[in-house]
This record gives C-alpha cells, sequence and structure tokens, in this order.
C-alpha cells in the first residue's frame, strides 16, 4: 500500500469516526420563553457537564426564545422541540389539548411540573424620576407603562392578571379591578411581543416610564445594558408566576429521546440547577435555596391565580380569548 492509499485510508477512518459521533451525540431543543435565554445557557453548559459526567455521554441543548404564546403555537405546528419551559400553564395546557405534550404533564415532575417561580415588578429609569412606588402609580396621568402583549405572551398575561388581582387582594371587587386595569392600559403606548421585547422598548427605543416584567429581568438588563440604567421598583403586592416544563411527547417518540429530555427537565430540580435559578432571580421552588436568596427575593405578598380567577386556563377564556376582557378594554394604537 502507497503513502497515497494510507493518508487516503487515514482519512476515511477520521471522516468514520467523526460521523459516528455526529450520530453517537444526542441533541435536543428548549423551546422557551423570551426572557430566559440567559438562564438556559447557563443551565445548558452545566447539564452537559453534569451528563458526560453521570453517563460518559455527550449531548448538546439548542434553545429557541420568543414570546411563551408564539412559542407554543410554532411547536404545535411542527417545531420538533424536545422539551418545553413556559412561563404560564395555560401554554403547556394548550399543547397538551392538541396531543403534543401528555395530557397529565403537570403531574410528571415534582411542584405541578414547575420547578422555578417569578413574579412581576416594575423597572424604572435609573434615579426614579416619575417616583413609581405602586399599582396605584401606574395609573397617574402622563405615567407610560411599556407591556407585553397578553394575547402573545405570558409576560403580559401576568402583568394583567397582577394589575387586576392586587385589587381584589386589598379587598376590591371584580368591577373596580376592571376600572383599575382599564386606566393602566390607556397609559401603555404599545404593547410589545415578549419580554425581551418589552425590555427594548423600554431601554433601546426609550419609550415608556415604566416596564412591567419578571423579576429576573433585572439581572439580564445589567448584564446586557449594563449596571446602573433602571432602578427595580417592588410592589406591594404581585402574583405568582409558576415557570411550568413538559416533555413533548410528540417529538421524543420520533427521535427516540424521550430519556435525555426527562433527564434535562429534572436536572432543573437539582440543586445546581436551582441554584442557577436564584442566581438568575428566578425564584427556586427547593424552599431551602430560596431562603438562601432571600436577599435576591424582596418581601412581596404573593397571590395565585386561582384565588380570583378559578385557574389559569378560565382567566384566559374569560381575558385574553377573542372577545374577552382584554379586547374589551384595549384597542392597539
Amino acid at each position: 500500500m502507497n503513502f497515497k492509499q494510507k493518508t487516503s485510508l487515514a482519512l476515511a477512518a477520521i471522516a468514520l469516526t467523526a460521523s459516528n459521533f455526529a450520530a453517537a451525540q444526542t441533541t435536543l431543543l428548549n423551546v422557551s420563553y423570551d426572557v430566559a435565554r440567559e438562564f438556559y445557557k447557563d443551565v445548558n453548559t452545566a447539564f452537559i457537564a453534569n451528563y458526560k459526567k453521570t453517563t460518559g455521554k455527550d449531548i448538546k441543548i439548542d434553545q429557541s426564545h420568543a414570546g411563551s404564546s408564539a412559542q407554543a403555537r410554532a411547536v404545535n405546528d411542527g417545531l420538533e422541540a424536545d422539551v418545553v419551559t413556559m412561563n404560564t400553564t395555560t401554554d403547556v395546557d394548550f399543547l397538551a389539548s392538541t396531543g403534543v405534550v401528555a395530557k397529565d404533564w403537570a403531574k410528571k415532575f415534582p411542584s405541578n411540573a414547575a420547578p422555578t417561580s417569578s413574579t412581576m415588578l416594575f423597572l424604572v429609569r435609573n434615579g426614579n424620576p416619575k417616583g413609581i412606588k405602586d399599582w396605584d402609580d401606574l395609573i397617574k396621568p402622563g405615567v407610560q407603562v411599556v407591556v407585553v402583549n397578553p394575547k402573545t405572551g405570558g409576560n403580559g398575561r401576568m402583568a394583567y392578571l397582577a394589575a387586576w388581582g392586587q385589587v381584589r387582594k386589598k379587598g376590591g371587587t371584580d368591577a373596580q379591578a376592571q376600572d383599575f386595569v382599564s386606566k393602566l392600559y390607556k397609559n401603555v403606548p404599545i404593547l410589545a411581543k415578549g419580554g425581551r421585547d418589552a425590555t427594548s422598548v423600554f431601554l433601546q427605543r426609550n419609550i415608556g416610564d415604566v416596564l412591567i416584567t419578571f423579576e429576573s429581568e433585572v439581572v439580564s438588563v445589567d448584564k446586557e445594558f449594563g449596571a446602573g440604567k433602571v432602578d427595580a421598583i417592588h410592589p406591594g403586592i404581585s402574583i405568582v408566576a409558576e415557570n411550568p416544563v413538559a416533555v413533548v411527547e410528540r417529538t421524543v417518540a420520533k427521535k427516540g429521546t424521550a430519556e435525555q429530555a426527562r433527564a434535562y427537565l429534572n436536572f432543573l430540580y437539582t440543586d445546581e440547577g436551582q441554584e442557577i435559578a436564584a442566581k438568575h432571580a428566578i425564584r427556586p421552588s427547593n424552599p431551602t435555596i430560596l431562603k438562601k436568596y432571600a436577599s435576591t427575593f424582596k418581601p412581596i405578598t404573593l397571590f395565585r391565580a386561582e384565588e380570583f380567577f378559578g385557574s389559569f386556563a378560565e382567566a384566559q377564556k374569560v381575558h385574553f380569548n377573542d372577545g374577552g376582557q382584554f379586547d374589551k378594554l384595549y384597542t392597539v394604537k
């Protein structure tokens, strides 16, 4: 065998090895909500290392982020996600109703398949020039509020429900809550498509005096735009926003990735996964780790959607479906 033949065989062997490695390496796609991208970048790095250590196998995680409702529709329409990690149960329930995820998805993992949660707070410009302290300040004349469209993103639905529910939590009626929310949305100059779009509207386009968003966005803003751009205002009352997760049964059955998908979601419940969440100002479901980061999670009186809306599914029907309360009180500008 001459040198040329030996070289050709060696190159072929290298190519075959690379091909076999690529075929052996599993790739998962996590389809998630808009403002979770930095969190999942860190989760993915940690999970890949953990998976290699515990199984001896390589794995790759791809991620996709946009408004949660838009993401759910994309998965339903054929986007081959292995897992979905959303910010409202209604988006996962939608996928369950079409058979994309299991009907009993909420029983597949601990804490109703919500390894983490968040709540809604306000971001204001450095120094808080409008003196925003609580919800009532958002309906004052001359205050512009940036929020996500509740029909396209869970961030927006949580903001709306938090605004409505805080009136009820203080003893108000649904009529009073409706009046408050109507006044609030009269101060909304633009509806953003998703959480990160809302942040861009607020900081890059310089629109609005206050941004209603998830608690975790404070950390993301400081990292992306630099510390000191915004002040975080914690209202006296806000909503519990659970972050539900589910395996996309349709995809994993096709790809044979059910075991890896479950391992990935289970990692979110480990101490390491919970610590990563806390460092991103996302509330861990583990009470010990949550307590450890008490300085990050300021005291807020929290209520659950079930307290005033029956369930997220019922809230979706009454408030956010076409012709619902939101359509009645807000006209797209």
